[in-house]
């Protein structure tokens, strides 16, 4: 199937569209985004809109309103959320107004990107008769048996899209009757804010000088979720320690928050960094501009166990050829190729032991230690996997053709040429 930036929609009428060439043509599909934040959920359903209006269809995103003029660029049409709220009388409330939407815009297909509102929607589908799409991420895939139960519904769509082939196989384990409705459909990378040559030297730069980070210095960036998990930090801590114990010298650790950071959590990354007197090795630092950060460093490092908070990062870093290390759970050994699954030379990044601050301190000197031509060669290595298996292009692609299979039984085929 080619990717949808190659599907450009025939122009003058000398091409008339029609089914067989574009599948989705009239097809109206609801992507449902709760929440008030832009999550990475929320973009891949902004460009999925696009993908969507370029084939030919209508495009539906129910979700914040910080969305909206993105979302009309792209072609698709805002809709607001329906109320939200616990209690039965708002459970049926929503109900009411998904079903309500789905009639009145003639919705083919509801595709739920989070659990949020995930009952309300279900219930709102089934009564339509619409079929229904469920994203399930690995975040999700990975909660206590309770909450599983209570996502239940995740499981229940005509088809479930897992973001990793760790989630699905959770998925299948918690809910065996959905086995064979489980679709891979990993997390996409928009390549064109995640690039090396996306990003000038002056941005770079300027980074760096508001990190107070020397021209000599090289910068080991710790991922937000590191930084924000008590155990995952005081490895982190360690093994900085142990590496500054060897000698090694010029590095500065950035431990990264977002601007929505709490003064509780930055008392205590303050406090394990001044406990272990590594005050002039680690510092934390809000992140505003992660594709600078990322190409600034030398070294991004995850090295969180929980599946659930690992987020992009390891993917975004491969994408701007910057060493990545992480813990061996979870997700992570699909998104990072690393021995034994690949041997050395076709290595894309670091995976270590969770836990084990004396391997992430000799993964961290092993990369800072790379050669030039090393360097250069992992860096390629890593965007073209991150390229070839989570481009944006992809994700769209594949969450089209789930569209297709649920509207239409996979009866269509995408053309091999333009029409």
């Amino acid at each position: 199937m080619p990717p949808f930036a190659s599907l450009t929609l025939p122009k003058g009428g000398s091409h008339p569209l029609n089914r067989a060439s574009y599948p989705l043509i009239s097809a109206t599909i609801l992507q449902i985004v709760p929440g008030i934040e832009v999550t990475p959920s929320a973009l891949a359903a902004i460009s999925v809109a696009g993908a969507l209006n370029a084939a030919g269809g209508r495009a539906l995103v129910a979700c914040t309103d910080m969305l909206k003029g993105e979302l009309h660029a792209r072609g698709g049409i805002y809709l607001p959320l329906p109320p939200c709220g616990s209690g039965l009388a708002a459970m049926a409330l929503s109900i009411w107004h998904l079903a309500h939407l789905i009639k009145q815009e003639r919705v083919d297909v509801v595709h739920l990107r989070s659990p949020e509102l995930g009952w309300a929607a279900y219930a709102a589908a089934r009564l339509t008769k619409t079929p229904l799409i469920t994203s399930l991420s690995s975040r999700f895939a990975s909660g206590n048996p309770a909450a599983m139960r209570c996502n239940s519904f995740l499981a229940r769509g005509d088809l479930v899209l897992a973001d990793s082939s760790f989630a699905a196989g959770l998925a299948a384990q918690h809910y065996p009757h959905a086995a064979g409705k489980i679709r891979i459909v990993p997390r996409g990378i928009d390549g064109r804010l995640f690039s090396p040559g996306a990003i000038s030297p002056a941005r770079v730069a300027e980074l760096r000088r508001s990190w107070k980070i020397a021209p000599h210095e090289r910068m080991v960036y710790v991922s937000e979720a590191a930084a924000s998990s008590a155990a995952s930090l005081d490895v982190v801590v360690k093994a900085a320690k142990l590496l500054m114990r060897s000698g090694l010298e010029n590095v500065k650790f950035i431990l990264s928050m977002s601007c929505r950071g709490t003064a509780r959590r930055s008392r205590e990354i303050d406090h394990a960094i001044g406990r272990e007197g590594m005050q002039s090795l680690m510092c934390r630092a809000v992140c505003a501009d992660l594709p600078a950060a990322l190409l600034a460093a030398s070294v991004a490092i995850a090295p969180t166990p929980d599946p659930r908070v690992l987020g992009e990062i390891l993917l975004l870093a491969q994408a701007m050829g910057t060493p990545a290390i992480a813990a061996n759970s979870g997700a992570a050994p699909e998104m990072i190729l690393a021995p034994p699954a690949v041997t050395d030379p076709l290595r894309t990044g670091f995976l270590v032991r969770p836990g084990d601050a004396p391997a992430l301190a000799v993964a961290i000197a092993h990369a800072l230690a790379l050669g030039a031509m090393a360097r250069s060669r992992l860096a390629s290595r890593a965007i073209s996997h991150v390229a070839a298996g989570y481009s944006m292009e992809r994700i769209c692609a594949e969450t089209l053709r789930a569209y297709i299979d649920v509207w239409r039984g996979g009866e269509h085929e995408w053309p091999a040429t333009r029409p």
